[in-house]
């Protein structure tokens, strides 16, 4: 398995910010209690990433395993800390709030674009 890189983790969070806005537009159009929903729960996912992203790759050194190994899970623990941070401030104050529309969005959300990113990038890799 390759490991990401910078470029290929900026792809991964594009494409999870593109993937936010859709979900978030259709979800409205059924009605508001799920896009609302959607809405956390696709931008607590593209939010959470982004911040692990930004405290791994800031400052990106591959010569420095220990350091980055250090940072790796640091950043993990704040995005874990940050989505359930955002899922308890939702629950807590939104009555209306559709739980499988929330995690659905946060699942979609998390899976796919990686999905998506590493076939561009195999698809890329052949090509050349």
């Amino acid at each position: 398995m390759q490991q990401p890189d910078p470029l290929q983790v900026k792809r991964v969070l594009y494409i999870q910010t593109l993937m936010t806005l859709a979900l978030a537009a259709v979800a409205f159009l059924v009605n508001r209690q799920v896009g609302l929903s959607v809405v956390v729960g696709a931008g607590a996912c593209t939010a959470a990433n982004g911040l692990f992203a930004l405290l791994v790759f800031k400052r990106y050194r591959a010569q420095e395993p220990d350091l980055l190994l250090m940072r790796f899970y640091a950043a993990e623990i704040m995005k874990i800390a940050l989505v359930l941070t955002v899922f308890t401030a939702a629950i807590v104050s939104l009555e209306d709030l559709s739980l499988p529309a929330l995690l659905g969005a946060y699942f979609v959300v998390q899976v796919l674009p990686a999905l998506l990113a590493s076939e561009t990038g195999a698809t890329r890799t052949k090509e050349k």
